[in-house]
């Protein structure tokens, strides 16, 4: 139940940040997200890979990972990129963007389903909601600023932060799924490694870091190597 709560309130905590700040300048979430990105790959190399070769059978497990990166990219060309702060605003609501977010975040809650060690669950949970805050900043501001009113800027809001819990509650229910569960942790796996790759190298203007960046990177890596 905490790790559901845990997710859900990741998102929501978007709109105290949004309505807190009123016009987030677009450096500055450009920046969480560079810290998030650092972090995700920091935490995917020391803590999320050696669990999943150390525990797993499968010898093919890279295929997974490899799965989940493409998988990735297919996602990204309907979301519009906004995973990594990239979005050309419309005149219409993109709920191309909500559709393919919501199904990103309901395949990252099925590995949290209760049958990792803790270590790894932590891992994995502390990434995705690192993650997510950035995100649902994005989205929600870009609802608002499409002319959504605020009451159905939520309510979208709402879909996307039920998707990871709902994810996670599919996994316990359908008890078959846990003996994939290494396969499907793989395959998020290489959905956040191509996130935070592109976060890290696309950031940034013209793919040049700045001090502020590279300070952010820095920070991210090593929040991730001692936490857990």
């Amino acid at each position: 139940m905490i790790t559901q709560i845990l997710l859900f309130a990741s998102v929501f905590l978007a709109i105290i940040v949004v309505e807190i700040f009123k016009k987030i300048k677009k450096n500055n979430i450009n920046l969480l997200l560079t810290f998030s990105g650092a972090y995700l790959l920091g935490n995917i190399t020391h803590h999320l890979l050696p669990e999943i070769f150390n525990h797993g059978t499968n010898h093919n497990i890279g295929i997974y990972i490899l799965i989940g990166f493409l998988f990735q990219i297919i996602l990204e060309f309907f979301s519009e990129g906004i995973e990594h702060g990239h979005y050309h605003q419309k005149k219409a609501i993109p709920i191309s963007i909500l559709i393919s977010l919501s199904i990103h975040a309901f395949i990252e809650g099925i590995p949290l389903s209760g049958h990792l060690e803790e270590h790894t669950h932590n891992g994995l949970l502390t990434a995705i909601i690192m993650h997510k805050l950035p995100v649902s900043i994005v989205l929600l501001t870009i609802f608002l600023e499409n002319g959504s009113s605020k009451k159905k800027a939520y309510f979208y809001l709402l879909i996307f932060a039920i998707m990871a819990p709902l994810g996670l509650l599919t996994s316990q229910f359908f008890e078959g799924i846990v003996a994939y569960n290494n396969e499907i942790m793989a395959i998020v796996i290489g959905i956040l490694l191509h996130i935070s790759t592109t976060i890290i190298f696309e950031s940034s203007e013209n793919h040049k870091f700045s001090k502020t960046k590279i300070i952010a990177i820095c920070l991210g890596v090593i929040v991730s190597l001692f936490s857990h």
